[in-house]
């Protein structure tokens, strides 16, 4: 009987600090419930943003990761200004993470997480998800631009575990066009990345679109015609063959995806 009570203590004694290093972390691991007097979240602006808060929440979109080294979905726009709640499910038998930042500082890290495999990280817009559980991040996408969402684990990036997240400019005339006012996404990027092209074609089930297009300058891309992707099939709408237009493009993982566009003046 005594044998019987020193194992359930040490089993309990087990938990409760397993659950101390699990309360310790915020918005980076699953669905373990966090105790009310948790420290304060820091929050500090980066380049894809700020830490959001869940009571200004717009929207939350879900998010699936698996063993397949993919997320689903894998492109996702979202309106400059805009708080999202992400909701992150980790399908798989392996550990996986959501890790939001621009390509670079995702490529920078995956680096260190070959170098150093076992390091721990926790910042806002990171959840490390466990094998079955869901994790969550509320961020605000304060600034326009094109960001990714991945997992850094040593090899899944590798692997092509990436996303992307496009946000349009508050006031962008966008294609499908709610704001016909002067684009901000021509101040947010430099104004020789914009190019103008002619709508030939469109394929709104795949989200893709063909342009014949003058010279793309960020691409270094002479005039042709070509397939492009949308990074938000709402892009689509209202477009038409022979529509002019101004776009800019971006080279992604499985092609060129149109991350900005806007109706010729």
């Amino acid at each position: 009987m005594t044998d019987v009570r020193n194992n359930k203590r040490t089993l309990i004694l087990a938990a409760a600090a397993a659950g101390l290093g699990l309360y310790g972390r915020v918005h980076a691991h699953g669905n373990e419930h966090h105790p009310k007097k948790a420290s304060p979240l820091v929050r500090e602006q980066k380049d894809w943003g700020i830490a959001g808060d869940a009571k200004a929440v717009g929207r939350t979109i879900e998010v699936r990761m698996g063993d397949n080294m993919r997320f689903e979905p894998d492109r996702i726009a979202v309106q400059e200004g805009e708080t999202v709640r992400f909701r992150i499910h980790n399908t798989g038998r392996l550990m996986h993470e959501f890790v939001i930042g621009t390509p670079a500082e995702n490529a920078k890290h995956a680096e260190l997480m070959i170098k150093f495999p076992n390091m721990e990280h926790d910042e806002p817009y990171m959840a490390h998800v466990a094998p079955g559980k869901t994790g969550e991040i509320i961020w605000t996408f304060n600034r326009a631009g094109s960001f990714e969402f991945a997992c850094l684990i040593a090899g899944h990036y590798q692997a092509g575990m990436v996303g992307r997240i496009v946000v349009t400019a508050a006031n962008a005339h966008r294609a499908h066009g709610h704001d016909h006012s002067q684009p901000a996404s021509a101040q947010a990027t430099a104004p020789d990345s914009m190019a103008s092209g002619e709508v030939r074609r469109i394929d709104s089930s795949a989200g893709k679109l063909t342009l014949r297009h003058g010279e793309i300058p960020n691409l270094d891309m002479p005039p042709m015609t070509m397939v492009f992707e949308v990074a938000d099939r709402a892009f689509l709408n209202g477009l038409k063959p022979g529509d002019k237009i101004r776009f800019r493009a971006e080279k992604s993982a499985t092609g060129f995806v149109v991350t900005v566009i806007e109706q010729a003046r």
